[in-house]
């Protein structure tokens, strides 16, 4: 969505709420006390009643909004901004556009709305064919701290990046490529094989075929999913089998440097969940705002 169309679709306060509860009825609205999912919608004091027990649902209740004080159209508006553009936008710019007096309550602002992302891409696995690599990455330092290099070095976290492709072929010359299709980042907090072996669990179905360097974390891989294909890390296989893992884990950085002063290490996840959310939806043009608005209404209680 444009900042025009907003600007005629989201006039007032009200068209904003009345939307918001349109997309929450979409996603099903669901008693926090009994889990049912039988709402009646109150007019009067916009709420929802639950048809079993009674219990009344706020517009915001369960949602990333909850607790929140600002307006549900500044919440758009920041949702526009963060989805018109491919390359983001910083806190301190939204700040400027939304003329927001505390730069903290925006900046909080964007990360729940990244929160939103990442929750809702988790909802989906990665199937079929997988690259899986890793990368790293430059995160805030407190000053005065003495660095050290290689795998451990405070400067840098490492992220696990798994790519699903698909493979093509030229029914003229029968010639292969390979297309990029969903992609997910985490970020490790160690790198033992048993959180790798997680991240695989989690994020990966059973039948997926796993492609991947040598290195010692993946060494169980095979026993997660069906099939798991390991090569020599080398100049080739990362512009062949790794092909798409590297292009992401280069445009990430790319988009980091030109957007954010600087990133601290423990909200790093959430840029990246960013991210992968617009990378996977990036044909989805003007129709990503209303994706991001039924991800923000979602309750996860």
């Amino acid at each position: 969505m444009t900042i025009l169309n907003f600007v005629k679709e989201f006039a007032t306060e009200q068209s904003c709420r009345d939307h918001f509860r349109v997309q929450r009825e979409t996603e099903g609205v669901i008693c926090k006390k009994c889990k049912n999912e039988k709402q009646y919608w109150l007019k009067g004091k916009e709420q929802w009643q639950c048809a079993s027990c009674s219990f009344r649902t706020t517009l915001r209740s369960g949602t990333i909004m909850e607790s929140s004080n600002l307006p549900i159209r500044t919440w758009y508006l920041a949702m526009v901004f963060m989805t018109f553009s491919k390359k983001g936008i910083s806190a301190t710019e939204l700040q400027r556009q939304l003329k927001h007096n505390r730069y903290r309550t925006i900046w909080e602002l964007m990360h729940k709305i990244r929160k939103a992302m990442g929750q809702r891409d988790a909802l989906y696995n990665l199937d079929g064919m997988v690259e899986l690599d890793e990368g790293y990455f430059a995160k805030e330092t407190p000053e005065n701290t003495q660095l050290k290099r290689g795998r451990g070095s405070q400067s840098k976290s490492n992220v696990v990046v798994m790519a699903e492709s698909t493979v093509l072929e030229d029914v003229v010359t029968g010639e292969k490529s390979s297309q990029c299709r969903y992609f997910k980042m985490a970020v490790l907090e160690s790198h033992e094989k048993q959180e790798i072996n997680e991240l695989i669990q989690n994020h990966l179905s059973e039948t997926s075929i796993v492609f991947s360097d040598k290195s010692t974390s993946y060494v169980d891989i095979e026993d997660i999913v069906e099939i798991h294909i390991m090569e020599k890390s080398n100049k080739e296989v990362t512009k062949t089998t790794l092909k798409w893992v590297h292009i992401a884990i280069s445009n990430a950085k790319r988009n980091f440097l030109g957007v954010y002063h600087k990133i601290m290490g423990k909200y790093l996840q959430n840029y990246l969940n960013e991210f992968c959310y617009k990378l996977n939806r990036r044909y989805f043009g003007d129709r990503l705002f209303d994706r991001l608005a039924l991800a923000v209404a979602k309750s996860y209680w």
